[in-house]
């Protein structure tokens, strides 16, 4: 495997970014960008409170990040909120999307 930690602070961000793009292409090309940010948004909340809790217990570390927090969680953090359900969701629909809006 390649070693991204060459990025240093930003290779959390560097690999949000480039799986977030990823999840928009994928999303686009479904014809379901509009549909899969209405569910980001609902999921986000619940994505918050899980991932303030599992930060506050410890559960995990995050070291090769930028150290920006928003709302007591890294600015990383808050895009994987958006780009995993998205990427999955752009999988999805590309998988059995009808294309429809």
């Amino acid at each position: 495997m390649v070693d991204i930690s060459v990025f240093g602070r930003y290779t959390y961000l560097a690999t949000e970014l480039f799986w977030g793009t990823v999840a928009a292409l994928l999303l686009r090309r479904a014809n379901a960008l509009r549909r899969a940010a209405v569910t980001i948004l609902a999921l986000y909340p619940i994505a918050y409170v899980w991932d303030r809790y599992t930060l506050a217990v410890g559960v995990f570390d995050i070291k090769l990040r930028t150290g920006i927090e928003i709302a007591g969680i890294p600015l990383e953090e808050h895009l994987f909120m958006a780009v995993v359900p998205g990427l999955v969701i752009g999988i999805h629909e590309t998988i059995f999307g009808t294309g429809e809006a």
